[in-house]
């Protein structure tokens, strides 16, 4: 017995995510897909090899053509999308109409919006739906709602997360950890947080801090990004007053990247180039692909989520804190293991029955006392400090 998982994308992430889901997640199988059979074949064989298992298939699949999806998805027990975002929610309804779960690594609050409308088919058809289960979004929302329930008035919650490289270089002191699409994606648009008790929306790239890690990060800076909060400032109004997300890098990095944002660099509007129509974001995704993929070079992942309020009448700080570093054995980045990783904790609580049928925003959907034990079983090393005045 056991359960039979499908990942639609042999990327970055989609590896880590068929990796957990064969090791720790009670899989009879697990299929990984991509446009390109190639890809899948060469992923699913790595995978295969470090489990020294042939539990991995490959398969060919394309994320635009949700009708080809559905077919596919017949008989599997949960869909992981590791695609990006902007295909998530034709995947998610190719996933309801085949009878499956479905998770995704979310990244856009829009698309998610749009997929959390799929309540009603979701919930007619038997299953569960739940976006952003990824890093941030995912994870660090999951560790604030920890922290809530452990106050007897919680008051503000923090969340600051980044991947950074583990030995910073020009010309951003950064390298690419995860899609160039879904990182000038959290460097553009609107931000979702709480403030003064009320859900409101704030400009990215704005309300600059810095913040200091233990070595051998040190200090870094945190700036406001979209997409990490998600849905959590419409959950969780009137519960704080304050929730907020920030992503963290090294010193230097805002500045270079706020002027790119200001001369419109990341812009989506056509530009004519002597006579061709040229997209200034696209050309964006090609130049900085080039200059800042560093593939060999190693990362690391920080995340520090804090909560304030009140416990048993006394004021009281929670702050979790996790730093993880890319691993020699298996090859995964470090933002590979928690952002795919945790992905593959919600699929195994979907495919348990563990949320509630429909589609289900994740602080909302996963238990996070039952989270947290699956992801110290990885071998994380997640620290909790609690403070009292």
């Amino acid at each position: 017995m056991g359960y039979k998982y499908f990942v639609l994308g042999a990327g970055r992430q989609g590896l880590a995510i068929a990796y957990d889901l064969a090791k720790f997640c009670q899989a009879r199988s697990v299929t990984v897909a991509d446009f390109d059979g190639k890809v899948s074949s060469a992923g699913a064989k790595k995978v295969n090899a470090l489990l020294k298992n042939k539990i991995v298939r490959a398969q060919k699949a394309d994320a635009g053509n949700p009708a080809s999806l559905k077919k596919l998805f017949k008989g599997m027990d949960c869909v992981i999308s590791a695609v990006p975002y902007h295909f998530n929610y034709g995947v998610a309804k190719a996933a309801i109409d085949s009878g499956c779960n479905f998770c995704d690594l979310g990244g856009n609050t829009g698309v998610v919006l749009k997929e959390l409308s799929l309540y009603q088919q979701a919930k007619k058809a038997g299953v569960t739906l739940v976006p952003d289960t990824g890093l941030m979004p995912g994870m660090g929302n999951t560790l604030a709602v920890h922290a809530i329930k452990k106050l007897d008035q919680p008051r503000e919650v923090h969340i600051r997360c980044g991947g950074l490289p583990q030995k910073p270089r020009p010309p951003l002191n950064y390298k690419l950890v995860f899609s160039v699409e879904g990182l000038i994606n959290e460097y553009f648009g609107t931000a979702h947080i709480i403030r003064k008790g009320k859900a409101a929306a704030v400009p990215t790239f704005s309300e600059l801090e810095q913040i200091e890690f233990p070595k051998p990060v040190g200090r870094c800076e945190a700036f406001v990004t979209s997409g990490g909060s998600s849905t959590c400032p419409w959950t969780l109004e009137g519960i704080v007053k304050e929730y907020d997300y920030k992503t963290v890098r090294y010193a230097g990095h805002y500045e270079k990247i706020k002027t790119l944002l200001e001369l419109g660099f990341f812009e989506q509007e056509p530009a004519d180039v002597k006579g061709c129509k040229i997209v200034p974001r696209h050309l964006s995704h090609v130049l900085l692909t080039k200059k800042i993929d560093f593939p060999k070079d190693k990362d690391l992942i920080v995340l520090r989520v804090t909560a304030l309020g009140k416990k048993n009448g006394r004021e009281t700080e929670i702050v979790y804190d996790l730093i993880d570093y890319q691993d020699d054995r298996t090859g995964f980045t470090a933002m590979e293991r928690t952002t795919g990783f945790p992905a593959a904790i919600v699929a195994h609580h979907l495919v348990q029955g563990k949320a509630p049928k429909g589609a289900i925003p994740l602080e909302l959907a996963i238990d996070s006392d039952a989270f947290v034990v699956d992801f110290k079983k990885r071998g994380f090393k997640l620290k909790e400090r609690i403070r009292t005045k």
